[in-house]
């Protein structure tokens, strides 16, 4: 059973609600206000089923708005998941202010298809009817309400004349209507919430994609709370599941009717978030005054509303018919993604003034010549283009695969899928959970390759710079910086040795006395024996500074010429290995020795022979046990 959406639209008393009641015989007004005062002051519901063409049955939810304008706001949160709408003229006073500002909600909301509706045709003569059908007429040229593509039709509620010509019309005109997509993510938009005896919180609205089941957890955009789905109702009825475009009521558990409220937005759990900025392409009126740029405005989104900052993408202000690039910036959070629709009303007087698209709810610092450049592309780009875009902007961070889902609302099939090609023609590289442009991968190569150049410039004593201080100079990620590297060394522009990067081939480059230095210390550790003389004596009386001379002993120790077993004290490592060949033939007379004999042994004080001993023991020639070493 194919379910569309339809909204009414149209100025106060002009017969929305009667004309709702006269085709599905529900009473949309349900407030006992509506019904004292004869006028609709929130959103009402109503559903009728009717034969298709193709033998199946049509479900039509209808979403009656108030149209009286100190009630717009409620209107707005009821005309956003709409598939189609009835505007609807009164005959006896076609157009009217709100006749105006509905259809201009609906053209900036994108709402593609719709049916006219003259109501209370009873009221007038025939000639009357005809005139008011010509203004009409007139009105709607050009529009997606075009006489010459989209019906109009007068009927009575009172009578119930027109009505079954009305109906027709709603299954051509429904017939048309592309089904939303059922497997995209969950979204919700919250319009009413109650509690009912026995069963607590109620929530009601139109799913504008995907589906939702019994005992499926969802989460409440902006709080983050985790509920789950007790019951479903579609359109009053019990079901196992409702899908996208159907008028849906759940039953919540984990969440009491204080916490929620209209404008929350129920979604797909741990997927999506929340937003206080959002770049968008907006649309001001004609009938609106200019809009400068920081100007505050009143902001709707499907059922939600707040105040917002429109900050202006390369104009000091919006002109009236005028489109232009902003960044919204929301007094208060909203789950948004690409695509949506917004409105914008005057902040004082609340009119409506314009609207538009939001093609980035998560902007990312950037100068505003390149937030155009992209929003441009986000704009007129096809899904793997505007992919592309979104990747090529995360710069050396890459963009993961749960961030590309966060900002397009889209599964990570659909994602994969798009960015199949360019991963393919490797303009998109995949690092582990990430995609990067390839050509921040080349620049990167290019970059790392020259710091390590510059690196031995600047010190012609050191064999290589770290891998983690590379990293770190350049902010990459392990992933993307093992990347790099591992390109970079398999095209033989860098080496890795050990910790160590370094240029292909390179080796330590000495002058003479840094030469000549080397042999001083390398030949007072050596001639030392275990009695090894303090480091600092040893590097005071050589021809270098004191900088080279601590990167020549970094060099030996590296090369494990010299072997530092303390803070204090450095041994080379031929006086180490003979120690070892004397611990082992000590051995031969006892498999234990103790500090006294150890002395005794090597002809050392306690000052060398307890550092000696601890390093045997890590060394594992040795092993500790009370007072004595047990040799290994």
């Amino acid at each position: 059973m194919k379910s569309v959406i339809v909204g009414t639209a149209g100025h106060i008393d002009h017969g929305k609600t009667a004309l709702v009641k006269a085709l599905t015989g529900i009473d949309a007004d349900r407030l006992e206000e509506e019904k004292r005062r004869g006028i609709t002051i929130d959103i009402g519901f109503a559903h009728l089923e009717l034969p298709a063409p193709s033998s199946d049955l049509l479900r039509l939810g209808f979403v009656d708005v108030p149209g009286h304008e100190r009630f717009v706001r409620n209107m707005l949160a009821g005309i956003g998941g709409i598939d189609l709408v009835l505007l609807v003229i009164a005959a006896d006073e076609s157009i009217k202010p709100q006749t105006r500002e509905h259809f201009d909600i609906c053209r900036l909301l994108s709402v593609r298809r719709g049916i006219t509706v003259l109501t209370k045709s009873d009221l007038v003569d025939q000639d009357t009817l005809e005139v008011v059908r010509l203004e009409v007429e007139d009105f709607l040229r050009g529009s997606f309400l075009d006489p010459a593509n989209s019906p109009i039709v007068a009927v009575s509620s009172l009578t119930g004349a027109g009505l079954e010509e009305l109906k027709r019309a709603l299954v051509e005109v429904a017939a048309e209507v592309p089904a939303k997509d059922s497997a995209a993510m969950v979204r919700l938009p919250i319009d009413r919430v109650f509690s009912m005896k026995g069963f607590g919180t109620v929530v009601t609205g139109t799913l504008v994609s995907g589906t939702i089941r019994k005992d499926e957890e969802l989460q409440v955009f902006p709080s983050g709370k985790r509920v789950r789905v007790r019951g479903v109702q579609v359109h009053g009825q019990a079901a196992e599941q409702t899908i996208a475009g159907q008028r849906t009521a759940l039953n919540l558990a984990g969440v009491t009717r204080e916490e929620l409220a209209r404008g929350m937005m129920l979604a797909q759990p741990s997927t999506l978030h929340s937003t206080l900025r959002a770049d968008v392409s907006l649309t001001l009126l004609r009938s609106a005054k200019p809009l400068k740029d920081r100007a505050r405005v009143h902001f709707h989104s499907y059922t939600m509303e707040t105040i917002a900052e429109v900050v202006l993408y390369g104009k000091k202000q919006v002109t009236p018919g005028e489109t232009a690039y902003a960044q919204l910036r929301l007094s208060n959070p909203a789950l948004l993604l690409p695509g949506d629709r917004f409105i914008l009303r005057q902040f004082s007087p609340v009119v409506t003034i314009g609207g538009g698209v939001v093609l980035d709810a998560v902007p990312v610092p950037r100068t505003k010549k390149e937030s155009l450049s992209f929003l441009m592309m986000l704009d007129g780009g096809d899904s793997t283009s505007v992919l592309k875009a979104r990747v090529a902007r995360r710069t050396h961070h890459g963009l993961s695969v749960a961030q590309a889902v966060g900002e397009t609302g889209w599964w990570k099939q659909k994602i994969e899928k798009h960015l199949s090609e360019p991963l393919s023609k490797g303009t998109i590289l995949r690092v582990g959970d990430l995609f990067i442009d390839s050509g921040t991968i080349d620049g990167l190569k290019q970059s790392l390759a020259g710091a390590v150049a510059d690196f031995h410039k600047r010190n012609p004593l050191v064999p290589g710079i770290g891998k983690e201080a590379l990293r770190e100079e350049f902010d990459l990620s392990p992933e993307v910086f093992g990347a790099v590297l591992e390109a970079l060394v398999r095209e033989k522009k860098l080496e890795a040795v050990g910790e160590l990067v370094r240029l292909p081939g390179r080796s330590v480059v000495m002058k003479d006395e840094e030469a000549e230095s080397k042999k001083t210390i390398e030949a007072a550790f050596a001639s030392a024996g275990l009695k090894v003389p303090a480091l600092k004596d040893v590097l005071g009386g050589l021809k270098v500074d004191k900088v080279r001379a601590q990167k020549i002993v970094t060099l030996l120790l590296r090369d494990k010429v010299l072997v530092k077993i303390s803070e204090e004290l450095v041994f080379h490592r031929d006086v180490l290995q003979e120690l070892r060949r004397q611990v082992a033939t000590y051995k031969t007379k006892s498999s234990k020795i103790d500090v006294a004999q150890f002395k005794e042994l090597t002809g050392v004080t306690r000052k060398y022979a307890i550092p000696l001993l601890e390093y045997l023991d890590r060394e594992r020639v040795t092993r500790r046990v009370g007072d004595e070493r047990v040799i290994l």
